[in-house]
């Protein structure tokens, strides 16, 4: 019986499963199609570099989506300034009458938004989802390849048993006419001769048996290996396969691949994504639009303000000595006005603890700087036909796409066609080998019935075992070109034929 619809059409999906349950588990003693395909999916490393591919193209379509949001920087720093005199052009700070600076320490902060629009970004998300598409598809075709290459081995296997079996038949045929040649020269109807050759047919036997199971553990180790799994688990395969007679018609088959056939679908996703590079292309045409805005602040503050106190006291000190000569004017006037109060301009420890106060800002203690917003609107005029040349490239790229997708179709009907004809010719010679086999026995039979009376040699004996033999390896060999041929069938249409 062929495995259920149901868990073949499965094994075209994706299913994500964590790097850590990606462990090769054992393979059941009896292991089935349907369980050697679930564990290739989960354990073949090459369908998993393949599968890995959707997760990448999954973050392509949220960056593209994300490109539409505004973007938001953070910036922060502290500095250190020693102490000593700063030089402006030809002057320094003595000059200027601030000399003694003391050491300084700056902190900042920057907080900015910067949103940018253009056709290229507003497209991007579409032309994410198509690459994912492809990227799907592309997965799905690795997976029906992966469950070609099993099935394949799979049916290997079974080849490789079924030859062995007949190896052994063969064993036992060539046996038993060794001692039928050792039962006719006993009663003098035979020579020794024939008894030798019978010896010879059976060591060559013993020699086909050790091939065929050498040829059957190689067929179990490279199912294994295509399972991913390790190469020292002994199973059993338990799902058989039927002949049965091919009455899918060409159009139904090819109407099935239109939709199914992942090659065909990967290649139309690829597509779709050429056509939206050409739009994309063309939006370097279009104008483009920023917005940006920030906020900003920063402190200061001195290692001591003994100099800003002394400059403090000094204005005092200047305010005093203004005030005290206005008083001496005042007093010499014919009409003297009243003199001002020059102590009110005393320098107080109040003012000394508020210049104190005031220097106290790193590293918190920020002073805001006003707010600003920009809006900026881009009309490109003349880039050195880049833009021409971009667009005329994706325009290439697009008819190449659709070429290929013509293609692909044109190739998938004739493979259609082709394997569907081979399919059919298959079924038939299967049936053809098995009754040439039924007539090969019957031969072998009546040989043998006529070497015990004496009719034959036995030379013509082994010759009807050996048609024999042949007949049977031709008929096992006509079976399993059509399971072959339907399996191809299968990957071409991307759906299970076989029930």
């Amino acid at each position: 019986m062929r495995p259920p619809t149901a868990v073949l059409a499965a094994a075209l999906l994706c299913t994500v499963v964590p790097v850590e349950a990606q462990t090769a588990g054992p393979v059941p003693d009896q292991l089935t199609l349907d369980e050697a395909v679930a564990i290739a999916r989960q354990h073949n490393p090459t369908f998993l570099q393949t599968r890995n591919d959707l997760q990448v193209a999954d973050w392509d379509v949220r960056q593209a989506w994300g490109q539409l949001l505004p973007s938001a920087t953070a910036s922060s720093s502290v500095s250190w300034q020693g102490a000593g005199e700063q030089r402006f052009g030809s002057l320094t700070l003595g000059d200027l009458g601030f000399g003694g600076q003391p050491s300084y320490y700056f902190s900042n902060y920057n907080l900015g938004l910067n949103w940018n629009l253009s056709w290229s970004s507003v497209l991007a998300p579409r032309e994410a989802k198509t690459r994912r598409q492809a990227v799907l598809a592309t997965v799905d075709q690795g997976s029906t390849q992966l469950v070609a290459r099993v099935t394949n081995a799979y049916l290997e296997v079974l080849r490789q048993r079924e030859a062995l079996t007949l190896a052994r038949q063969q064993l036992e045929n060539t046996r038993y006419n060794l001692r039928l040649a050792q039962g006719q020269l006993e009663v003098g109807q035979a020579t020794p001769i024939d008894v030798g050759q019978a010896e010879v047919q059976v060591g060559r036997s013993e020699v086909g048996v050790l091939q065929a199971e050498n040829a059957l553990e190689t067929a179990r180790l490279r199912l294994l290996q295509e399972l991913g799994v390790e190469l020292d688990q002994e199973f059993e395969p338990a799902t058989t396969f039927s002949l049965t007679e091919p009455t899918w018609t060409l159009e139904e088959l090819y109407e099935q691949a239109q939709t199914r056939n992942p090659g065909l679908r990967a290649t139309r996703r690829s597509k779709d994504a050429a056509d939206v590079r050409v739009s994309q292309a063309r939006g370097a045409y279009y104008p483009s639009l920023s917005v940006s805005t920030g906020l900003s602040g920063f402190t200061r503050e001195a290692s001591s303000v003994d100099a800003q106190v002394a400059q403090a006291q000094a204005q005092v000190a200047s305010r005093v000595a203004s005030c005290v000569q206005t008083n001496e004017l005042y007093a010499r006037l014919a009409d003297p006005l009243p003199l001002e109060d020059c102590t009110r301009f005393a320098f107080t420890d109040e003012q000394r603890n508020a210049i104190a106060s005031q220097n106290d800002q790193f590293p918190f203690d920020f002073q805001g700087s006003p707010p600003s917003v920009s809006l900026t609107v881009s009309v490109p005029l003349f880039q050195g036909l880049t833009r021409q040349r971009s667009l005329e490239a994706a325009q290439v790229e697009q008819d190449d796409r659709a070429h290929q997708l013509r293609a692909d179709e044109l190739a998938l009907r004739a493979d259609l066609r082709v394997e569907l004809a081979t399919v059919r010719t298959a079924y038939q010679s299967a049936l053809l080998e098995e009754r040439n086999r039924d007539l090969a026995q019957r031969q072998l039979q009546l040989a043998r019935d006529r070497y015990q009376l004496g009719v034959i040699t036995f030379v013509e004996l082994v010759d009807a075992q050996t048609v024999l033999a042949q007949a049977e390896r031709d008929r096992t060999a006509a079976v399993f070109i059509y399971h072959d041929a339907v399996t191809r069938l299968e990957s071409l249409v991307g759906v299970p034929l076989r029930i």
